[in-house]
């Protein structure tokens, strides 16, 4: 009770929007539950998303009917013993993040036993403490064994009997004996798990150099092949260190909005054709490939005499280049005639025309006002 009651004080109703469905923002891959508000939602499924350390997730049956929230710390079911995580996710969402993470098995998903008690946790935190020393420890052990391995993180189980030792190795590893030697040095059940560079950084986190969180710590929950063609399309400079992010491997970002570049880049003229004019040969130095704009220069491989038009101005001319014409120029277009503006003198003229319109205005005044005498004038005539 007093773990969930300081939860709540820390969550609070910031913004305006359900504390429920935020949380705190202490938690890597967080999901915006938007529906946390909506009466049933929890009970629509006793599915609940439960959260260890950094970016393990796992899914569990609320199988007792506990009154589960967002936030709270529980007990689930492990293999063997059990596990201590935080609810980070209940009612309809669940369901769609099943389909994310691919659980195909029905036996996968396991149960939620307890809320947990207040010795579950105290063990919990004496399991996390000792993360780091095993961590340090266990890349002596591997360096001794000549492993060509990398132990990047170290997560105890919650009931401290079982640790998972994560690792990137660039080729096959033979740790078998490694996991001898660790079970003997810390006394705990031992599991290897292989993860890449990518996976690695979301697990530690960090801020890129767009200046937000990593992606992989936040939101990413798969990992898709990145080469360099992405770059090329958006015809970013192919700078490595400039390409690379935090992992040492190219950047996920570079995936957002190629496709939107590949688009746009079909509607941009060849980069190797020559454009002809009377004024002499340009050639394709830069493209703004969204704006549809195409900067073209007189020597090759130099800026000089730079002339900036559109995509379809340039299409233009390569098809009056192949029936044999030249323009005059890159901007000028000998099929449109040029517009004659008609020039208006607004101080010119009669200046006497404004006493005028007031001398009509006001006979037109003068001969409202007689309407009514006319009226009776012609009343007592008759």
């Amino acid at each position: 009770m007093e773990n969930k009651k300081e939860h709540t004080v820390h969550v609070g109703c910031d913004r305006g929007l359900c504390h429920q469905a935020v949380g705190r923002q202490d938690k890597q891959l967080n999901t915006y539950d938007w529906l946390a508000d909506v009466p049933g939602n929890a009970s629509t499924t006793d599915l609940v998303e439960v959260q260890f350390k950094h970016t393990r997730k796992g899914y569990y049956h609320n199988v007792n009917n506990l009154d589960l929230k967002k936030g709270d710390i529980v007990a689930v079911e492990a293999s063997p013993g059990h596990d201590i995580g935080v609810v980070t996710l209940t009612g309809r969402l669940v369901k769609l993040q099943l389909k994310k993470v691919n659980i195909k098995s029905p036996d996968d998903i396991k149960r939620v036993y307890r809320i947990a008690r207040e010795n579950d946790i105290q063990k919990w935190n004496e399991s996390k403490e000792r993360e780091h020393s095993t961590m340090i420890e266990s890349r002596k052990i591997a360096k001794g064994l000549g492993l060509d391995m990398k132990i990047g993180d170290v997560e105890y189980q919650g009931d401290g009997n079982k640790a998972i030792f994560y690792y990137i190795a660039d080729e096959r590893v033979d740790f078998r004996q490694l996991i001898k030697d660790l079970a003997q040095a810390f006394h705990v059940r031992i599991e290897m798990k292989q993860i890449g560079a990518r996976q690695e950084a979301g697990r530690i986190g960090g801020t890129g150099p767009c200046g937000r969180e990593l992606c992989c710590a936040t939101w990413m929950k798969n990992f898709s092949s990145v080469s360099t063609n992405a770059a090329r399309f958006q015809d970013i400079s192919l700078n490595p260190q400039k390409l690379a992010g935090m992992c040492a491997k190219l950047k996920c970002c570079l995936n957002y909005e190629v496709d939107d570049y590949v688009e746009a880049g079909k509607q941009l003229p060849p980069k190797e054709v020559l454009l002809q004019t009377q004024d002499g040969d340009y050639h394709l130095f830069k493209s703004d490939i969204l704006a549809g704009l195409c900067t073209y220069s007189t020597d090759k491989n130099i800026a000089a005499n730079c002339e900036t038009i559109t995509a379809e101005r340039a299409k233009e001319i390569i098809e009056m280049n192949r029936r044999g014409e030249k323009p005059v120029s890159l901007t000028h277009d000998d099929s449109k005639k040029p517009e004659t503006k008609v020039h208006i003198d607004l101080a010119g003229g009669d200046i006497s025309r404004f006493d005028k319109a007031k001398k009509k205005k006001k006979k037109k005044n003068k001969n409202n006002n007689r309407q009514p005498n006319d009226k009776k004038e012609h009343k007592d005539a008759q």
